[in-house]
């Protein structure tokens, strides 16, 4: 295994000169996120079957090579946990790369936990146990110290190992399709959409507003949204979730009851407060029928629908082993209950989960299957006589 460091424009364009020849690579990135509403970038790794690389975007500035690499859909990018180090991408360039594989859903197809972290999953699969002592590093200093260097390279270069044991597991299996469609999902950039009116559903303590004082919540939370994607900073830095909360709880209408609330500070009101009374105001006048809500509860089940949910739960336990899957990645009682409820979108009736469990519960509650006892061990079968 050939291992570079590169912080040249040079050396980048040979580097992904060579591994466009490659079916796939595996990438990672370090960032820095604690100052800033979108991630700043600081190290870019990439392994091949024959070398690995940390590329140093601070250095080099123009990574178009590394964007033509990426995008190339010839190669298949491999990455664990996928979806900050996509948004990063997304966030530079307005694309994102295609196709990718991610082994944490992947792993868990194979029964190794259902959001195995990257060291458990390398231990798993390779019995490696990798070092974990430069997690929380500050990858924005240079220079850039050799265990530094080690460990984010160990990062790609066990990834890739990592990804061909998953293929050669997964394939004759035949669930290589089932990832498909979160694959196409990762690589849509709608899934990376943010809705500025949709924030308030991340405000802690929302449950707490009802009505119009929701409604205000709704119009803060996404001014405080649209400030910190203006001004890239983080939200909590803009407004904290408790001043949002007592600002949608107590509506001031006026300059001076604003500065009464406890986390405005008088540089606030003289900056923004305007803007956050015109916000207030929206929310006020919003009518009742555009109110948010918060997702409706499904009905209460009676104690007939309780009992057949501890059914279908013990047949999806069945289901799971011998399938060599975790029934909590196949199904939670809530989806179990929505399937016995008969919910259009149930997510046991989508993509693999239906063959490998809905049709079966299906059978069972219409009465086609039955859960017996042979010899004090439960048995289910996995299709209709």
């Amino acid at each position: 295994m050939q291992e570079h460091f590169i912080d040249t424009h040079d050396e980048l364009e040979a580097l992904t000169r060579r591994l466009r020849t490659c079916p796939w690579l595996a990438v990672d990135t370090e960032f820095l996120r604690e100052r800033t509403y979108f991630p700043r970038l600081c190290l870019v790794q990439v392994a091949s079957d024959t070398e690995a690389a940390c590329i140093d975007p601070l250095a080099i500035g123009d990574l178009s090579p590394l964007r033509q690499l990426l995008l190339d859909p010839a190669v298949t990018k491999v990455f664990h946990a996928a979806r900050q180090d996509l948004e990063i991408f997304l966030h530079l360039w307005g694309e994102l790369p295609a196709p990718v594989f991610d082994t944490q859903p992947a792993a868990a197809l194979l029964g190794i936990g259902d959001q195995v972290g990257y060291g458990s999953l390398v231990q798993s699969l390779l019995g490696v146990n990798l070092a974990k002592d430069h997690s929380r590093t500050d990858w924005s200093r240079r220079p850039l110290e050799k265990v530094q260097l080690r460990y984010a390279l160990d990062d790609v270069i066990y990834l890739g190992r990592a990804y061909q044991e998953i293929r050669q597991r997964l394939e004759p299996l035949g669930r290589l399709d089932w990832l498909e469609p979160e694959f196409d999902q990762l690589t849509d950039p709608a899934t990376y959409a943010l809705e500025p009116m949709a924030m308030w559903k991340r405000v802690k303590g929302r449950q707490h507003l009802k009505g119009a004082r929701l409604a205000v919540l709704q119009q803060l939370a996404a001014w405080r949204e649209e400030q910190a994607l203006a001004r890239d900073l983080p939200r909590r830095w803009v407004l904290k979730d408790d001043t949002l909360l007592e600002l949608a709880r107590r509506s001031p209408t006026s300059a001076r009851a604003l500065a009464r609330v406890r986390g405005v500070d008088e540089a606030l009101v003289k900056r923004e407060g305007e803007a956050l009374l015109t916000r207030i105001r929206q929310g006020l006048e919003t009518p009742k029928e555009a109110w948010p809500r918060e997702r409706a509860r499904p009905p209460k089940l009676s104690p007939a629908e309780e009992a057949t949910l501890d059914i279908l739960t013990a047949a999806l336990r069945l289901i799971a082993d011998r399938a060599g899957l975790s029934p909590q990645l196949i199904a939670s009682r809530k989806d179990l209950a929505a399937l016995l409820q008969g919910a259009p979108d149930a997510r046991l009736l989508q993509g693999w989960r239906r063959k490998v469990a809905g049709e079966p519960l299906m059978q069972l509650l219409q009465g086609h299957h039955e859960i017996h006892l042979v010899n004090g061990e439960p048995s289910f079968p996995q299709t209709a006589d």
